[in-house]
């Protein structure tokens, strides 16, 4: 395996596991909070023209990425998807729980998730602390990889903000990751760094990912 095809190989593994667990499910219908969300969360319209929007529409009570990979092993243990089981730990499913959308940028792609329910920040910042350095592997004979996890400052003092920053053989990849609540309701995301040159849009990480989540915890403010 080259390098590259190794990084791309790690990158998208780290990626699924920021985007897959288990969760509770609430059965029913859509009521508020969960009618809220499609006031509340970011639409094509609030992207430049040229940015790809897409909204991921999942089946209820499903758990996000059912049936996808394991993660990486790592260690310590547990941190190649430690802040996804802190999700998973306390997620709420079922009908009008979580909206989800992705934006895709030259540069960028990057996944934001609106829930009406609040994340437990202590717990997922404990866990970046202790998952600050840390080794993952593709399998237990092979060589372990070097991860860090580092808080990023923002003009969001309650927002949890971190670069991921995998370093394979001296090739750095980072994807980066948001976390805030607001009032009863939370925004998580995800970005990574994709070219994409059909795109005309450019973006810059981690800013243009600052910018969406930002823009996007408040929109919920004012709704």
């Amino acid at each position: 395996m080259t390098r590259r095809r190794a990084t791309v190989f790690a990158l998208a593994a780290l990626v699924l596991a920021a985007l897959t667990g288990c969760a509770n499910t609430i059965a029913g219908t859509a009521t508020w909070p969960g009618a809220k969300l499609g006031a509340t969360i970011l639409t094509a319209a609030d992207f430049p023209p040229g940015v790809q929007y897409d909204p991921l529409i999942e089946k209820p009570g499903q758990p996000d990425g059912e049936g996808g990979p394991p993660a990486m092993l790592s260690q310590p243990e547990g941190c190649a998807d430690g802040l996804t089981r802190v999700i998973a730990a306390a997620a709420e499913r079922g009908p009008g729980s979580a909206a989800k959308y992705v934006v895709a940028y030259d540069g960028a792609r990057i996944v934001m998730t609106v829930l009406t329910w609040n994340l437990d920040l202590d717990k997922l910042a404990a866990t970046a602390d202790r998952c600050a350095r840390y080794q993952t592997f593709f399998d237990p004979s092979s060589e372990g990889i070097p991860m860090t996890t580092t808080r990023l400052t923002t003009d969001r003092p309650d927002a949890l903000v971190y670069q991921q920053t995998m370093d394979l053989s001296g090739a750095k990849s980072s994807v980066f990751f948001s976390f805030e609540n607001v009032d009863q309701m939370a925004v998580f995301g995800i970005a990574f760094a994709t070219p994409n040159p059909t795109i005309t849009v450019k973006a810059a990480l981690p800013q243009t990912f600052l910018e969406i989540s930002g823009k996007q915890a408040e929109r919920l403010r004012d709704g």
